[in-house]
């Protein structure tokens, strides 16, 4: 690495502040979406070390490194919607679904209906599974009875009929896709105890909108703060250069 890497260490803080703006613009953008989980970036810094530096400080160089991200887990607030068969994850997790491809995918949107083959859905038509992963069939004649228990278990007036699947990830494995459905890996399916399910309504985002436009300011004074001292440098270069081509 060159002598003067005081420009690559701004451009990596730099980078690191316009990923935390688009990550805090996608908060606020999400603050009315059912189920949403507040994202929050990781940084991290690289160290490297240089052999010759004009002071011994000089020598260690702090980079800023965007390792990802991670959700919020802290459950948004309750929204009766009038619906029996919607719940609200009461806890961690995320209830299963079939995507258009037939791979399984998550959401912690609660919005439970029937579709027209009698199983049971999301209002976009993705069925839920179950615990073993099957789609969770109705009955027609029972159908009028069906209720959803706190341990997930859905019944009619004839029994339970199956158990809808509550899965917890650690947080840095689970994705967001952009079509209001998430990926994860090395998830556990909760046991019947550990689930607790909400009847008639859903979650609702946990983003505090306030607190997403403090961060937002704060972040575009620390961009502007970095861009000055990447132009005090710049000037500084210049002066310098400027200095050395004049003869003594």
């Amino acid at each position: 690495m060159g002598s003067d890497v005081s420009t690559y260490v701004l451009l990596s803080h730099q980078a690191a502040l316009r990923r935390q703006l688009d990550v805090t613009a996608n908060n606020m953008a999400n603050s009315s979406t059912v189920g949403f989980k507040r994202e929050q970036e990781v940084f991290r810094e690289h160290v490297e070390r240089v052999r010759r530096a004009p002071i011994e400080d000089a020598k260690r160089l702090s980079f800023v490194l965007d390792f990802g991200q991670v959700h919020d887990t802290r459950a948004g607030a309750f929204q009766p919607t009038g619906n029996p068969l919607d719940v609200m994850i009461d806890g961690p997790g995320y209830l299963s679904v079939e995507d258009a491809s037939g791979a399984t995918a998550y959401t912690r949107a609660g919005f439970v209906t029937l579709l027209t083959d009698g199983e049971l859905g999301t209002p976009s038509g993705a069925p839920l599974l179950d615990e073993s992963g099957r789609h969770i069939a109705v009955p027609p004649d029972e159908q009028g009875s069906l209720a959803i228990a706190e341990d997930g278990t859905v019944s009619t007036s004839a029994g339970p009929i199956a158990r809808l699947a509550v899965t917890q990830f650690d947080e840095m494995r689970v994705n967001e896709r952009g079509d209001g459905l998430l990926t994860g890996t090395g998830g556990r399916l909760l046991p019947a105890a550990e689930t607790r399910l909400r009847s008639g309504g859903v979650e609702g985002s946990n983003v505090q909108p306030i607190i997403e436009t403090t961060n937002m300011i704060e972040v575009l004074r620390a961009y502007q703060r970095t861009s000055e001292a990447a132009a005090n440098i710049d000037t500084l270069r210049k002066l310098a250069i400027s200095r050395l081509a004049k003869p003594d």
